[in-house]
């Protein structure tokens, strides 16, 4: 018997863009903004993320698909740096749900997700849309960016810049103080089902 390891996970169908789903109550499209789809994608990929990494190890890399295509709607890829970890997150999320569904997690072989990527999209060129056969990975913000992969960097010495120097002395001495702002994200999270 041959035993396949893998270090990323996919969770299926969970990212819903608002800008594809908002509708009033007339049934007609709600305009949803730049600012406010930025947003709500930051929200949700720091909340998946810090999850991933409390629960069950540090992830590597992260990708959200924007593609509309049945295959590939809404798919999250976290891609794990022990192959143990991504095992026990996909036994233990098939059993949780999100946003009042329930998860569909499995193990992935995608390690590389430049060669899965939509060359033509990063270039803002791609012909066929949402429906592509390749992934449009949605980008987080640069802050939200230095925020989760620069912990690493610091954590392991190196050093981190922040051209908003209150901003950031601020939010470490929240930490410090058990993260207020963290403290209450994590409690409305709770209540609304979310991971």
């Amino acid at each position: 018997m041959y035993i396949l390891y893998f270090q990323t996970i996919a969770l299926l169908n969970i990212y819903r863009n608002p800008q594809n789903t908002a509708q009033s109550a007339d049934g007609l499209r709600c305009a949803v903004s730049d600012v406010e789809m930025q947003e709500h994608y930051d929200e949700l990929f720091e909340e998946v993320f810090t999850d991933m990494e409390e629960k069950y190890g540090e992830v590597e890399e992260m990708n959200v698909c924007d593609n509309l295509g049945d295959h590939l709607v809404g798919n999250v890829y976290l891609k794990f740096r022990r192959e143990e970890d991504a095992e026990k997150a996909v036994m233990d999320l098939n059993n949780r749900w999100f946003n009042s569904q329930p998860i569909h997690a499995e193990l992935s072989p995608v390690t590389d997700f430049r060669e899965a990527c939509c060359r033509q999209y990063e270039m803002g060129e791609c012909t066929r849309g949402g429906f592509c056969n390749f992934m449009h990975l949605k980008p987080i913000s640069r802050e939200l960016r230095m925020e989760l992969y620069g912990r690493r960097r610091k954590k392991g010495g190196g050093h981190r810049s922040c051209s908003r120097s209150r901003e950031c002395r601020s939010r470490s001495r929240d930490r410090g103080r058990g993260g207020g702002h963290d403290r209450e994200r994590r409690r409305s999270r709770e209540r609304s089902g979310r991971f």
